[in-house]
């Protein structure tokens, strides 16, 4: 008898090469595991450093800019593409010209072999605020620019010459080994402008299986959210932090919106993301279905004092 969810099918032996645009924190880790377990790999870049160090790990670098069409016309012909560009305040665009019209730069000079694209989102493009649960039919009204612009993104892609080939990961919180926030004000007993409100999050290891899933994938165009599962409130998060830490327990205060109108609004926000259909669909095994297991891998050993 069938399973009552299928799993979509995956792709061939063939057509492997991929290309990443926005090789970062999740970025660099697809791009280094798909090219130890599937095949080669190129890496767009705007930094000739960070070209030199690609390249040093056996990446083919691409010395090029989304910003900048000009660069943008020798992309290597590949079958799939990982777009996962983050936004950079110190590279003069807004969030909107970043994440739509750097967007629409590289779709228009992609090679005619691409048979995969997957845009990394975000679950900001989901608007509740009162605790509540929501999948990927869940309405859409994002109340940060963030959330706002990945959400145009993911219509632009709809609407392209791509679409019928793309897949869509809304990313919660992405956490580990370097990327804990306010490890800093933990440690120093700071208090913590946090909020109340439930917390998402996936760590980047996970994060990185559920893109290489969807890098595979042979489907119709489909959207998953990509998180643990396991929400929670944003006072426990940090108390269990401080503790593994074996720091203070934090104190929380009230953000003020003229210092940092972005960290309050993503204070505010408060629902619970469900990550169902990734798990079922894409066969997600997460190995860290909680962060729990995950804050205490990435802190790694912490030496008694």
């Amino acid at each position: 008898m069938k399973s009552e969810v299928e799993k979509p099918p995956r792709a061939d032996a063939a057509g492997t090469r991929l290309l990443v645009v926005g090789c970062g924190y999740l970025g660099k880790r697809v791009a280094m595991r798909h090219l130890e377990t599937v095949g080669p790999v190129w890496a767009l870049t705007r930094s000739q450093a960070h070209a030199d160090e690609f390249a040093r790990v056996g990446l083919k670098p691409v010395l090029a800019d989304v910003m900048r069409p000009e660069t943008l016309d020798q992309l290597p012909e590949v079958e799939r593409v990982l777009y996962a560009v983050g936004f950079d305040r110190r590279a003069g665009h807004s969030i909107h010209q970043v994440y739509q019209q750097g967007l629409a730069n590289v779709l228009l000079r992609l090679p005619d072999s691409i048979r995969r694209f997957v845009y990394i989102s975000s679950t900001g493009v989901y608007g509740q605020s009162t605790g509540e649960w929501v999948d990927e039919e869940s309405e859409c009204q994002p109340i940060r620019a963030g959330g706002e612009a990945c959400l145009a993104a993911e219509k632009f892609i709809a609407d392209s010459t791509v679409a019928g080939r793309s897949n869509c990961l809304r990313l919660a919180g992405i956490y580990g080994p370097g990327r804990i926030p306010y490890l800093k004000e933990l440690r120093e007993g700071s208090p913590l402008p946090v909020g109340e409100g439930y917390l998402n999050l996936i760590h980047v290891v996970d994060g990185a299986e559920a893109a290489l899933a969807a890098l595979a994938c042979q489907t119709a165009p489909r959207t998953w959210n990509v998180a643990d599962g396991t929400p929670v409130l944003r006072p426990d998060y940090y108390r269990f932090v401080a503790a593994a830490l074996r720091a203070p327990a934090p104190q929380f205060v009230s953000h003020s919106p003229a210092t940092d109108s972005s960290r309050a609004e993503r204070a505010r926000s408060d629902k619970r993301i469900s990550a169902t259909r990734m798990r079922t669909e894409l066969g997600i095994q997460l190995r860290f279905p909680s962060f729990r297991e995950g804050i205490l891998d990435s802190l790694g050993p912490i030496p008694f004092t």
